[in-house]
This record gives structure tokens, sequence and C-alpha cells, in this order.
């Protein structure tokens, strides 16, 4: 957490706010949450937005100045917040960075987190190029069915391993990895190179789904994510497996859903997830 869905979320209401506004200045809380480009900090004053992207987890700020142009690359982690209300923020000795805009209907946008797992770049644009190179794999929503077969037929490990590489598929965590694979009937222990290109098919198109049906209902807020307005999401209403170990399978087979322990917890339906 977050995860796509909810940097998505996060990119939409930073687009429809920000973009056109003026950076006024940034004041840094404390220099290490900043892991590149923090000497380059004055640069950003009196800059202007142009746009807002999402690169897997991570939402970028486009930023102009003359003919120049310099992103902000905010990796939200496990618990990375970006917010534009003060009321939203549940502690304020966590806010690491504190944008002041002009020329737009926010004022300030803080960005708030508080196991300092996600960072901030800045970074000029061969800087950038070389941070998207090395960091994101491809993206769910760009990538074809023949692309998304072919990536994961090339896979000996097991297909949830595969999912949540973020130099693979960029975007794809837990949560969701869990929810495609049960409504996809795969197992997530299920080696990627002995599944069927049918089968591939439907966890890709399942995958999608998930993912455009978690972003319309704002993200899921498990632990403390909102979006930048202090709205929860919606989607962990939705959730068939995430987190509900020892609940019945929602298909109605009469198997309780169970927890296999790895690097992250599979949520799995022994009777209905085959490998």
């Amino acid at each position: 957490m977050p995860e796509l869905p909810e940097a998505e979320v996060v990119r939409r209401q930073l687009h429809a706010a920000m973009v056109g506004a003026t950076i006024n200045h940034i004041r840094v809380g404390r220099e290490d949450i900043v892991r590149q480009g923090v000497e380059s900090l004055a640069w950003y004053s009196v800059s202007h937005i142009t746009a807002v992207q999402r690169h897997g987890k991570s939402v970028v700020l486009v930023c102009e100045r003359g003919a120049e142009k310099r992103v902000v690359v905010a990796e939200l982690g496990m618990t990375g917040l970006l917010l534009f209300t003060r009321e939203a923020i549940p502690s304020a000795k966590h806010v690491h960075m504190i944008m002041s805009l002009a020329n737009g209907p926010q004022p300030e946008l803080w960005y708030w987190n508080a196991r300092r797992f996600g960072r901030l770049y800045l970074l000029d644009q061969e800087a950038w190029k070389d941070y998207r190179q090395r960091r994101f794999g491809r993206d769910p929503f760009t990538m074809t069915g023949d692309e998304f077969v072919h990536l994961i037929r090339s896979c000996r490990g097991r297909i949830k391993a595969a999912l949540l590489n973020q130099h693979r598929i960029a975007g794809i965590g837990n949560i969701y990895a869990n929810e495609a694979l049960f409504r996809s009937g795969i197992h997530p222990y299920a080696r990627g190179c002995r599944l069927s290109k049918r089968r591939i098919r439907t966890l890709f198109e399942t995958m999608q789904r998930v993912l455009e049906e978690a972003i319309a209902m704002g993200g899921s807020s498990i632990r403390s994510f909102v979006a930048p307005d202090g709205t929860p999401g919606q989607f962990q209403r939705r959730h068939l497996v995430y987190q509900k170990t020892g609940s019945p399978c929602p298909n109605g087979c009469g198997t309780r859903i169970r927890t296999l322990m790895d690097e992250r917890s599979s949520f799995v339906c022994a009777t209905c997830q085959k490998r």
C-alpha cells in the first residue's frame, strides 16, 4: 500500500488541481527523504507544473522553468500520502515536504510518510530517463496481451512473484496480485512457464479489470491511504480474498480462504485456484 490504483487516484486529483500552477518554493523537513537532487531544490521555485504522471506506484510532477524541464518523483512506499489539506494529515511530525503553490485552486501540497519507505527525487531529464529505465517494468495498462503472455511464460518462478516484480510489471502490489489471481482461478505458487496462454490471457484481462474497478472506487484504504483531498478509498469493500483468512470462498465452493506465508502473505482458495 499504496499500489497502482491508489497512485492513479492521487495522480488524477493532482492533475486536476496542479497543472498550470506555479511552485513558489519547496520546503523539505528532512533532507534524507530526498534521495537524489536535493542540491537542485532552489531550481523549482517559480517553476510551472505542466503535467502529473504516474509510473508504477510513483507520482511524478513535471515542472518547467524557461526552456528547462525537471521532475519531482514522489515514491509513496508503504505509507506515503500526498495531501492538499492539513486536516487529512495523520501526524504533523511525519510531514517531510511542503510545496507552496500559486495560480491554482490549492495553496499547498504536503508529502507525509510515517515509515519513510518512500522517497522524493528531484531529477533533470537525463537523470529522469535513467531512473525510469532502472525502476519500472511495463505498465499493466499499456502492455498488450501478447506481451503479457510472453513475460509470464518466460518466468520459471511463482506467478505471484512475477506480478510483484516491479522491474517486470510496474504497479502491482500484494492486494491486487491476490485479487487478480483468485478471480482468474490461478494459484499464487503456479509456475508462470507452465501456464497455458489461455489462462495467462484470462489473468491479464482480470488484472486490468480489477485495477480499473479499484481506481473507479478511489483505491483501497487498508490503513492510512486517502486521496489528496482526504477522501478514503472504497475498493476494500470489494476485496474477495485479501485479508479474508478463514472466510468462506466467495465462489461458494465450501472451502475457507487460507493464508500462505512467503515474502508477502497470499490469500488462497485451495479448491478454486489451480496450479
